[in-house]
């Protein structure tokens, strides 16, 4: 049996009329039955832990405008400071709770639930810089250990993402030239983490407080020397009204950076695409964050030493040596916790490695530094 099959020859006016009507009903079926992951609009409700006009509320800006421009209007951040809804150390809280959808913070605020959320902000210098043990945290295990830690150990409903590997933070501020380990006896100081730890083991009387507490603690004596985080944040607070004496260089805290936390309910709920844009929006801000700094930074140092009067001082080695022996004995202590032991295993392997590569990679950039600024290098103590 043979079908019936129609010979005329095809008009091409009827053919090409034909054509148009058809891809005009797709193009209307397209309008009609739109993506719905495409028409959503979500709004987070975000608040840091920096006061409005600090530096870091405006790194915290440049998370969220990267997130928006992504997003192409479809993701919208509602940025609010410290203060706005929650208290500066208890954002991580307010967001497994649902109060705000998300928080630009540090590990370090939390520090007191469990010691091992330092390590990922404030841990152990083992030979990597802020660069590379922000690569540890990208890697598998780091994010596996952070999830870890806030999830099934603490029992937080968030999830979290890491950006900006900042720069060594200074020593800090003090009443006077500090020369040897000597002088830091019995001062009361302030820091945050387990830098709190290394002080107190340095014979240092230490207060945790966060960054907009610091200078009317200082001016009332509940401190008297205090580090926070770099040269435009200190030169903001007014430190330099109050001390004359900044100490750069440091191992209490060389390997910090944000963490960008959001409630894991309202996380999961989003379509994914935008779910990868918060996700790897932190570290397109990553990179916008450091050069941020190191421009700012450099030029309040300058400014501190230029037109403040600052005496700006390298730490002593012999300072620095001491914080290593004071991690030692708090490294001994704490690893006991099966946990907080398990990170820093983690960390060692890679800092073996790692910055074995590095330093013996590396140019002697400050040899290159004093080839062409003779004049401008820093002593070494």
């Amino acid at each position: 049996m043979t079908s019936k099959v129609d010979t005329k020859p095809v008009n091409r006016r009827r053919f090409l009329k034909g054509s148009a009507v058809a891809v005009g009903t797709a193009a209307v079926g397209t309008v009609a039955m739109p993506n719905v992951s495409r028409a959503e609009t979500v709004t987070l409700k975000m608040q840091s832990s920096w006061g409005a006009n600090a530096i870091f509320q405006d790194m915290a800006k440049q998370y969220v405008d990267r997130c928006q421009k992504m997003a192409g209007g479809r993701l919208k951040f509602d940025l609010l400071p410290s203060g706005a809804v929650v208290k500066a150390f208890q954002v991580q809280d307010a967001c497994s709770d649902g109060i705000i959808d998300a928080a630009h913070t540090v590990t370090a605020y939390w520090y007191g639930k469990n010691k091992a959320a330092s390590l990922f902000g404030t841990g152990p210098v083992l030979g990597c810089d802020a660069t590379q043990m922000l690569a540890w945290i990208q890697t598998d295990d780091g994010k596996e250990l952070y999830r870890e830690l806030t999830q099934d150990i603490l029992g937080l409903d968030v999830v979290g993402f890491f950006a900006m590997p900042m720069p060594t933070q200074p020593l800090g501020w003090f009443n006077k030239e500090i020369k040897s380990a000597d002088d830091m006896q019995g001062l009361k100081y302030r820091t945050v983490g387990l830098a709190t730890d290394i002080m107190q083991g340095m014979g240092l009387k230490v207060t945790q407080l966060p960054g907009g507490e610091i200078i009317p603690a200082l001016e009332r004596g509940v401190i008297e020397a205090f580090e926070f985080n770099n040269p435009t944040s200190d030169r903001q607070f007014g430190a330099q009204n109050v001390s004359k004496h900044y100490h750069l260089g440091s191992y209490h805290q060389a390997a910090e950076f944000f963490e960008i936390i959001f409630s894991k309910k309202k996380f999961e709920s989003m379509p994914a695409e935008l779910q990868a844009i918060c996700e790897y929006g932190a570290e397109a801000a990553s990179t916008a964050n450091y050069t941020y700094a190191l421009d700012n930074y450099s030029k309040d140092l300058q400014g501190l030493m230029n037109d403040d009067g600052v005496n700006v001082y390298r730490t002593p080695t012999s300072v620095m040596k001491a914080q290593l022996e004071s991690w030692d004995k708090v490294l001994a202590k704490l690893q006991k916790d099966a946990f907080f032991k398990k990170v820093v295993d983690s960390q060692r392997a890679w800092a073996e490695r790692v910055a074995f590569y590095y330093l013996t990679n590396a140019a002697d950039y400050q040899l290159a530094f004093e080839h062409y600024f003779p004049d401008k290098a820093a002593k070494k103590g």
